[in-house]
């Protein structure tokens, strides 16, 4: 049976942090004491800046009140302090369960041991919790396989293998803060280093080590300023090729600064991405972006819900990976979801078909 004795300091961050749940941007119940026998899910999200994370918490709360579940979803915006005053905030209410996609999962170690001590079930979501031994599970996508698909992408569209003439590559990875970049980079350069050792790619700017290439954040405003870093210092006098983009909103800076610096269609490189937010699918469309990698999270989220029923239930969730995802604290028994690349030719199977987007919203983003 659970404890319900919190330490001094938790009450009074609890406090605190009920002051600021405002921050959050909840869109759930009110997060009050569980009423009735009704079991309560606290669902905390990164950021709502990015149209995946908003889909995300939307998914997540339909399929756990599918299974009757109270829900109690917040998004920190970024913001570390703010996550983890929802995260104790959420344990301090005595929520049956907690699934996080952490912010900066460095910052949640003690709040997430608090949680382990009172009984609290902890799922990662997405993002895999480091550095803990306080986390059941972990459901996410293959993110090693997301990065070997733009890899293959890109060698593909540039028909590497075959390639007359070297051509010029710049790196834009994901956040050094978040264990999927460092898995997705590897994924890319798994396929993609050995073309960089031949000479078939050539990288001007010289940047294509991980922690010369991560975007902390994920933001979109450096890719931008890397990029036209990259145009006005290495290809003034020759046009970038391939921008090797580990996610879309990279790819709308990347777009910008091309475009100020005059490229177009006939000179435009290859963008690659991942999300595919509907925006990207618009820019896939109109060829301002060559490809993405769609990730159902609908999926992801009814696999994550699975693993919560089970957690309260006491029962074994489904997972498919017992090895990979080594935390540094303790190996994370994972349910891996498959990614799959789109670009211009399979787009509206993937996500029109498949009713994931409309066409109007599709055709109407901005």
């Amino acid at each position: 049976m659970k404890q319900r004795i919190l330490s001094v300091a938790l009450i009074a961050v609890m406090i605190l942090s009920l002051t600021l749940t405002g921050c959050g941007n909840s869109s759930s119940s009110d997060g009050g004491e569980n009423q009735g026998g009704v079991k309560i899910v606290g669902v905390a999200m990164p950021t709502q800046s990015s149209e995946r994370w908003i889909k995300d918490g939307r998914n997540m709360k339909a399929k756990l009140e599918e299974l009757g579940y109270e829900v109690f979803l917040q998004y920190a915006e970024d913001d570390v302090q703010v996550q983890l005053a929802q995260i104790e905030t959420m344990i301090a209410k005595g929520v049956d369960c907690l699934v996080v996609a952490a912010v900066d999962s460095s910052a949640l170690i003690n709040a997430l041991k608090t949680a382990q001590e009172v009984g609290i079930p902890v799922i990662s979501y997405d993002r895999l919790l480091m550095n803990t031994d306080s986390v059941n599970y972990y459901a996410s996508f293959d993110n090693e396989g997301v990065g070997r698909k733009i890899g293959e992408y890109i060698e593909e569209k540039a028909e590497l293998k075959d390639a007359a003439e070297p051509q010029t590559i710049e790196f834009f990875m994901g956040s050094p803060d978040d264990n999927n970049a460092v898995l997705l980079y590897k994924g890319v350069m798994s396929v993609l280093e050995k073309y960089l050792d031949d000479g078939t790619l050539i990288c001007k700017s010289g940047r294509t080590s991980f922690d010369d290439t991560c975007i902390l954040r994920w933001s979109q405003e450096t890719a931008l300023q890397n990029c036209e870093n990259y145009l006005s210092g290495f290809y003034a006098d020759e046009k970038l090729d391939i921008c090797c983009s580990a996610f879309d909103g990279f790819a709308y800076g990347i777009k910008a600064a091309l475009e100020a610096a005059g490229y177009t269609e006939e000179d435009w490189p290859i963008i690659t991405g991942q999300d595919a937010e509907v925006m990207a699918v618009k820019n896939i469309i109109d060829g301002k972006q060559t490809a993405t990698i769609f990730k159902d999270t609908g999926l992801l989220a009814d696999k994550c819900a699975g693993m919560v029923k089970a957690v309260i239930e006491g029962s074994e969730p489904e997972i498919n990976d017992t090895e990979t995802y080594d935390n540094g604290k303790m190996v994370v028994p994972s349910y891996l979801c498959e990614p799959q690349s789109l670009d211009k030719d399979n787009y509206k199977e993937l996500v029109i078909d498949s009713g994931y987007y409309k066409e109007e919203e599709i055709m109407n983003a901005k």
